[in-house]
């Protein structure tokens, strides 16, 4: 990173060509007819050439897929840090940090399940703050309260001191994981100015907080743990305060009214109706995903030389790479194409 100025019009340019090469809807249409060693030969003839042929003499099939996306997620979003000066390098490096909150869930859940170490380490996605140093203790931790104390003089230190004691009295990660969620939320949000384009990525932050606190409320709720929602409640959205989320996740009809009865009813309207038919959150959080990408993608509109572009392009990538991980982990399993269709997002 230069200590120039911020260069919007040149990391734009950049992100409006990498965002037009992801793939089509007629690429997801060929990858649902072939099998996992078909897919990672047509990943070798696109942007995941590089890693394919880095992890091909180690790796195949599904595993091959798995550790090929995270590779390439990593070395994109580390571009986007190469690209960037000044306060949108700032920007940027603060949004990447979801990163490191993924890689603290996933060493925490390895150990929760008993994965294999070198699974954990090649499950982690680089792009975060975190350095491999870090990254290395969390894969050789020992215990979920080993990790925590790893993490001291990080952001997550004090909310996840603070859940260890639910964890324990709960025997469930969701203390620990939205915990990690919280600490990220309140440190994106905090000191991003007050220019109208800043603005606008204000308000896309609170849509994304609110999308994260229903996942949590409903999460909470369905896991019938003994476990206050309040405590992992994260300030900054607009749809719940702390005290209706507390309420609310007692009663998961009276939840699913309130988010129908919102500004984001309409977008959701299909998806909670299949949440209350099929009592299943997978498609709803998939409609979330949906909606949140058509909400960044009308804001990197508005402002074009602001961040939110270039967090719309994060997030079109992020939804690439799950739809190509869930149609590999889906064909290994021997689904049919219209079973598979239900794992993608949106093509």
């Amino acid at each position: 990173m230069s200590t120039a100025g911020s260069n919007p019009e040149y990391v734009i340019a950049r992100v409006k060509a990498r965002k037009n090469a992801l793939y089509s809807e007629e690429d997801y249409r060929k990858l649902l007819r072939m099998g996992p060693d078909e897919i990672t030969r047509f990943m070798e003839e696109s942007d995941y050439e590089t890693e394919i042929n880095a992890l091909g003499s180690r790796h195949s099939g599904v595993d091959l897929i798995e550790y090929a996306l995270n590779q390439n997620l990593a070395r994109q979003f580390n571009d986007l840090l190469e690209w960037a000066n000044g306060r949108l390098y700032e920007l940027i490096a603060r949004y990447l940090r979801k990163f490191d909150a993924w890689n603290v869930k996933t060493a925490m859940r390895g150990i929760y399940s008993t994965t294999p170490q070198q699974k954990i380490a090649d499950d982690f996605i680089r792009a975060g703050e975190l350095n491999e140093p870090v990254l290395e203790r969390l894969t050789e931790a020992a215990s979920i309260e080993e990790v925590v104390e790893l993490l001291e003089d990080t952001m997550f230190e004090e909310g996840l001191r603070d859940a260890y004691s639910d964890f324990e009295d709960t025997g469930v990660l969701v203390p620990l994981e939205n915990a990690v969620d919280r600490a990220y939320y309140e440190n994106l949000r905090g000191d991003l100015g007050g220019s109208e384009s800043t603005a606008q990525y204000r308000e896309f932050l609170d849509a994304e907080i609110d999308f994260r606190n229903l996942r949590n409320a409903l999460r909470l709720a369905q896991s019938g743990a003994d476990i206050d929602p309040a405590a992992y409640y994260i300030q900054g959205g607009s749809l719940f305060s702390e005290a209706q989320l507390a309420a609310l996740v007692q009663d998961r009809d009276e939840l699913v009214s309130v988010i129908r009865e919102s500004k984001y009813g309409v977008e959701l309207s299909q998806a909670l109706d299949e949440l209350e038919a099929a009592d299943s959150l997978i498609q709803f959080e998939r409609a979330l995903d949906i909606v949140l990408l058509s909400y960044s993608d009308t804001l990197g509109t508005v402002y074009p030389l602001s961040i939110t572009p270039v967090v719309s392009y994060i997030l079109a990538k992020e939804r690439e790479v799950e739809n190509i991980r869930a149609i590999g982990r889906a064909r290994e399993a021997g689904l049919s194409e219209s079973e598979i269709e239900t794992e993608v997002i949106a093509i």
